[in-house]
């Protein structure tokens, strides 16, 4: 299965009405393919423009390395080094923070959801209930 624009519109759209249901802080919402390329980017309004680095810095590590970003911060309070190197690696681009979510069919990683703007216990919530709002299944 391919990730389809609709589908990370949708994902999105789920992710603000799920937070706006929770009365959380405005949020940023981004969805990578399985390539870390960008489909779709969306803030709430209220919702700061440098969210957009952040949002993109869950995903991209999610999909980037095949883990939620929140296997990914338990990684880096272990091994503080190897994250170091490895978002050296990726141009910095990685934000090792829970937030940025796979998006899977069966086994297959298909793309990643990033999310920023609350917690990041609520906006992986958000995230979570959106993918479920959009058919998607999501890994956190």
């Amino acid at each position: 299965m391919t990730l389809t624009l609709d589908q990370a519109r949708a994902a999105i759209r789920g992710t603000f009405e799920a937070g706006g249901e929770a009365g959380f802080k405005p949020l940023s919402a981004i969805v990578l393919d399985a390539g870390g390329n960008v489909l779709a980017f969306e803030r709430q309004d209220g919702s700061s423009p440098g969210k957009f680095a952040i949002a993109h810095g869950k995903a991209y590590g999610a999909v980037m390395l095949g883990m939620p970003s929140s296997a990914l911060m338990a990684r880096a309070e272990k091994q503080p080094y190897f994250v170091a190197a490895l978002n050296g690696a990726y141009g910095g681009a990685v934000i090792p923070v829970p937030g940025g979510i796979l998006i899977k069919d069966g086994d297959a990683v298909i793309g990643a959801l990033g999310v920023t703007g609350d917690t990041s216990d609520n906006d992986v919530d958000a995230g979570m209930k959106g993918l479920s709002a959009a058919g998607l299944t999501g890994e956190a």
